[in-house]
């Protein structure tokens, strides 16, 4: 980089021409790039160094799918296109892309044009620019914008910033160690799949459509939007004519087949043909609601489900066995979180985000739960057991843990939290639901995967599928609140540590469920390689001195920077 161009982008350090950086360059094709540009920032653009990243197994899902992920695509609204091809760090489609999203940096350089930020300022990154449009998602850093799998990276202001003008960066302590901060992302997804608010009425001013294919009784209709109010306009499907004096706009069509896919905000169906309802959710919109009336008969199969849906979709999947589609209404609850009383079982509780999920149940101060957690690996449980177990004594919680491998009694859960993104645990957490169970379908099934499900004990229960994608600003301040108050240490899911090229490997090792916690990447500190903690004192032993019983610190980092800081 030029010193004139250093003059004009306000630096406060010395930056490199270039740098390491972990590039996707295609399906399954991770590289250390040693030799990457960095670029120096434009108008309304800012460089920021990277101080640490959290690997996700949100980074496997985009590794496997590549431009195939929801969030890889393009920008098709919410910003000018012409600012778009502005930023070379707008990498959709297939263009290398630099993963890397539980990411804390701070400013070393801004562009004219920037009044938000300033250099020397250190940030937490919220990943999620949820008002950029993508075809089936939204955009966000780490996938179709370059995240912090790199030293340096370079933003837009035009794009980090949401339409009510706040920033996506997060003004972060100088007090907490950077993993801490980092790892507030992770736990702000946790909250979020908990916190998340559901709709418990029709949508105001949407779209509905009805498909009966049985005979409605009279005065339900009116009953459902007397209660849960009135939609924009329904389209009719049905050899019946609709009922007289509808509270609503009525369109008639001859059949579904012929109608705009995602483009129904509420579709009820009165009926048990499980064809239709396959085919049903083609047209259930972003967020929609697909309402099923079985008036008294059943399904008599398994029905095949867009379970990926649910999460990347944020569909949601009611149902009566009677003939009143407002019963159905009073299934949903109005958020994801746990209640008195819950037997919750978290699938795959031996991953870090799993791990996650235990320690935030165990401690959330609800009264009269029991947490369960499952996984394949003895290992992993044994880690998660070590951290869990003194939480759930100190807040009075029954906490047990359990090889999923090995046949169980036969259980039923209030609560079930999916891990794994298998459609088969969807299916199974059905079976092993207890009534009016909420089942989280927390781990990223992709938007296009179905799974065969038995929707009559879905509806004769009265079960609920929930998930999310992401978390919001909200939650990322909430989360961070926690940990500089001294509520939540968030590095107690710290497994391991790595360097740039030992990412290559971290990532690796959250496909292969190697390490049972969380592995932050040090991209400064190159050379260290991938270390898990319990093996730290070989290779750092006055880092490991620093480990609070076995445990990742804020001394333990500032004592690894100082190490290589002096290299």
């Amino acid at each position: 980089m030029s010193s004139e161009h250093v003059t004009k982008a306000s630096v406060m350090v010395q930056i490199p021409e270039s740098q390491y950086a972990v590039q996707l360059i295609g399906p399954d094709q991770l590289v250390l790039n040693t030799s990457k540009k960095v670029l120096g920032p434009g108008p309304h653009q800012v460089l920021a160094k990277v101080e640490v990243v959290g690997l996700c197994f949100s980074d496997l899902k985009l590794l496997k799918q590549c431009a195939d992920h929801v969030r890889k695509g393009p920008v098709v609204e919410g910003i000018d296109p012409e600012i778009l091809k502005e930023i070379p760090s707008y990498v959709p489609d297939d263009a290398p892309t630099v993963p890397g999203h539980e990411t804390v940096v701070r400013i070393v350089a801004v562009g004219p044009g920037v009044d938000k930020h300033k250099p020397g300022e250190r940030y937490l990154v919220q990943t999620d620019y949820r008002w950029l449009c993508t075809a089936s998602s939204n955009a966000a850093f780490g996938y179709n914008f370059e995240g912090g799998l790199q030293e340096y990276v370079l933003m837009d202001e035009r794009v980090i910033t949401a339409p009510d003008g706040e920033s996506m960066l997060i003004p972060a302590s100088e007090s907490l160690s950077g993993s801490a901060i980092a790892l507030v992302e992770p736990w702000a997804c946790v909250e979020d799949a908990y916190a998340c608010k559901e709709r418990t009425t029709l949508k105001a001013g949407g779209q509905m459509l009805i498909v009966a294919e049985t005979e409605i009784q009279e005065g339900r209709l009116g009953n459902l939007f007397k209660r849960y109010g009135t939609p924009a306009q329904v389209t009719w499907v049905s050899k019946s004519p609709p009922p007289m004096n509808l509270p609503v706009n009525v369109v008639r069509a001859r059949d579904y087949e012929d109608l705009n896919d995602a483009a129904y905000d509420d579709v009820v169906y009165f009926g048990s043909n499980g064809t239709t309802v396959e085919e049903l959710f083609a047209k259930v919109a972003p967020q929609g609601l697909l309402n099923l009336v079985l008036c008294g008969d059943r399904f008599s199969r398994p029905v095949v489900t867009a379970v990926g849906r649910v999460h990347y979709g944020g569909i949601r999947i009611i149902g009566t066995t009677g003939s009143d589609p407002a019963d159905a209404m009073k299934s949903i609850p109005k958020t994801g979180e746990i209640r008195h009383g819950d037997k919750i079982n978290v699938v795959g509780a031996g991953g870090p985000m799993g791990m996650m999920h235990v320690i935030r149940n165990v401690c959330q101060g609800v009264e009269g739960v029991s947490v369960y957690a499952g996984d394949v690996d003895d290992n992993r449980l044994a880690a998660l057991t070590k951290v869990a177990d003194p939480l759930a004594l100190e807040n009075g919680i029954e906490y047990g843990a359990y090889n999923a491998t090995v046949p169980q009694d036969d259980e039923e859960y209030n609560y079930a939290v999916l891990m794994a993104p298998i459609p088969e645990l969807v299916a199974k957490a059905v079976r092993d639901a207890a009534p009016k169970g909420i089942v989280n379908i927390f781990a990223g099934i992709p938007a296009a995967v179905t799974g065969k499900i038995d929707l009559d004990a879905y509806i004769e229960k009265r079960l609920y599928f929930i998930g999310t994608s992401g978390s919001t600003l909200d939650d990322m301040k909430r989360m961070l609140r926690k940990v500089e108050s001294g509520r939540l240490d968030t590095n107690v899911s710290v497994a391991a540590i790595s360097d740039l090229q030992g990412a290559l490997d971290g990532i690796r090792a959250v496909e292969n469920r190697s390490i049972a916690g969380k592995i932050v990447v040090y991209p400064v500190c190159k050379g260290l390689g991938l270390v898990r903690l319990e093996d730290l004192g070989a290779k750092l032993p006055q880092v490991a001195a620093k480990l609070k019983d076995g445990l990742w610190t804020t001394e333990a980092e500032k004592t690894l920077l100082e190490a290589y800081a002096s290299e």
